[in-house]
C-alpha cells in the first residue's frame, strides 16, 4: 500500500491508517456534537460499539477502498444517530419504541424483589451500588433506578421529588 517491503509496510499502514481514522472521528464528534458518544440510550451504546469496531477496521486496512467503505460506515453512524435522535425529540411515539423504561429496583427503602427478578439484576449487584452511592440506611434511600442505560441511579435523602421518578416502569410483585 505504501512500501515494498512488507514489514514497513505494515508498520506504516497501522500508525497512518489509524491517526487518519481517529482524525475522521474526532471531526465526526465536533460535527454531531457533544452527545456523540453519550450513553443516554440503548442506541447510543451500540453506536458507541460500532464506532469502536469501525475504527478498528480502518486501522487495519489493506486496501484504500475498505479505509474509505469503514470511514463512510462512521459517518453514516452519526447521520443516523443525528436522525434518531431528532426523531425522539419530536415523537413520543417513536421515543417509546426506540427505548425501554427505566425500572424502579426499590422505593422507600424497600427493595422490589419482582423487579430485581424481572430485570435480572442480583440483590448483592443493588447494595453495592447503595454502598458506591454512600447510602447508610435503606430508610433513607427514596428510590433506586435501573435506568434505560444499564446505569442504576440512587436517589436518597429526605424527600423524593416525583417528577424524577417520571417514566419509570414499576414493576408488580406476582403475590
Amino acid at each position: 500500500m505504501f512500501v515494498d517491503s512488507a514489514t514497513l509496510d505494515l508498520i506504516i499502514r497501522s500508525f497512518l491508517l489509524a491517526a487518519l481514522a481517529i482524525c475522521w472521528v474526532v471531526i465526526l464528534v465536533r460535527i454531531n456534537g457533544l452527545r456523540s458518544f453519550s450513553k443516554m440510550t440503548n442506541f447510543d451504546f451500540v453506536m458507541t460499539i460500532a464506532m469502536g469496531s469501525l475504527l478498528a477496521g480502518a486501522s487495519q486496512s489493506t486496501s484504500w477502498s475498505a479505509f474509505f467503505q469503514s470511514g463512510l460506515a462512521m459517518a453514516t453512524l452519526f447521520l443516523v444517530q443525528y436522525s434518531t435522535a431528532n426523531i425522539r425529540q419530536s415523537s413520543d411515539r417513536f421515543e417509546s419504541w426506540m427505548q425501554n423504561a427505566p425500572v424502579i429496583l426499590m422505593r422507600d427503602g424497600v427493595i422490589l424483589e419482582a423487579a430485581l427478578k424481572e430485570t435480572r439484576v442480583a440483590k448483592s449487584d443493588l447494595i453495592a451500588k447503595l454502598r458506591e452511592a454512600n447510602v447508610l440506611e435503606f430508610s433513607k434511600v427514596r428510590a433506586v433506578i435501573l435506568e434505560t442505560t444499564g446505569d442504576i441511579s440512587v436517589l436518597h435523602g429526605s424527600d423524593c421529588n416525583e417528577e424524577l421518578l417520571q417514566g419509570t416502569c414499576h414493576i408488580k410483585s406476582a403475590e
